[in-house]
């Protein structure tokens, strides 16, 4: 949540979140999780919708198939704006942030709703129920049920990264950036984020993708050990307080 929020204030956009799980996290990995009361979660989002104009929505952490299908009601009810889903499954540390049959809810239910998804690419094999696939094998799984697909290429090992777009008109775009060492503390939520808030600012899709991928990269790049594990991100400049 707070990668969200920092990512967010950096795109020059307002966070309004609705929590759905809560974590026991640090820069290590994701101890434990607890999904939040169905009721509780809806009266959050509502009395966000209800009060503001909210021009995009990311969605992260969900955790329970309860949850994704009280996401579905809440977008259902508001089918014109538009949904980056972060199919948020795995932690960075490798700890699971829900059962299997998440991800194939997520695939079914959510993201016919969403606009775009951003799966890494053993979240993208999850989803796609192919367990040795590569990302364009994925694709061709998952395009059916979403418009638009970007698999980051975080995980591989090649010296650059490929960051690959794929659009269910046939189109692909491939974005390549350097690899940086290390392992980063919620670059994921980093880039939907951004994403998101690249949409919610008007910038058309390929764009907002070219600018949510390079302020990651920068965030990544200026990034801090903080802890005794993965690096932080650092999402806000030093003077963004001052």
């Amino acid at each position: 949540m707070q990668a969200d929020i920092e990512a967010l204030l950096a795109q020059g956009c307002h966070a309004a979140p609705a929590v759905t799980a809560l974590t026991v996290q640090n820069t290590v990995n994701v101890s434990d999780f607890r999904v939040l009361d169905r009721e509780w979660v809806l009266a959050q989002a509502n009395a966000v919708l209800g009060d503001s104009e909210v021009a995009a929505v990311k969605l992260g952490m969900l955790g329970s198939t309860v949850m994704v299908d009280t996401v579905v009601e809440l977008l259902q009810q508001h089918p014109h704006l538009p949904v980056v889903c972060d199919p948020v499954l795995r932690a960075g540390g490798g700890g699971s942030l829900g059962k299997d049959e998440v991800g194939y809810a997520m695939r079914e239910r959510l993201l016919p709703l969403s606009l775009i998804a951003t799966p890494n690419l053993p979240e993208a094999r999850i989803l796609a129920e192919l367990p040795e696939g590569t990302a364009d094998q994925c694709a061709e799984k998952l395009l059916p049920f979403i418009k638009h697909l970007l698999i980051t290429g975080g995980h591989g090992d090649e010296h650059e990264v490929h960051n690959r777009l794929y659009s269910r008109d046939g189109t692909r775009r491939t974005f390549t950036c350097q690899r940086l060492p290390g392992s980063y503390h919620g670059s994921g939520c980093t880039l939907a984020s951004a994403l998101a808030g690249r949409l919610a600012q008007g910038e058309g899709l390929a764009s907002a993708v070219e600018s949510a991928l390079n302020y990651t990269w920068r965030t990544l790049r200026d990034a801090e050990q903080l802890g005794q594990g993965q690096f932080v991100p650092r999402r806000l400049p030093l003077d963004f307080c001052s």
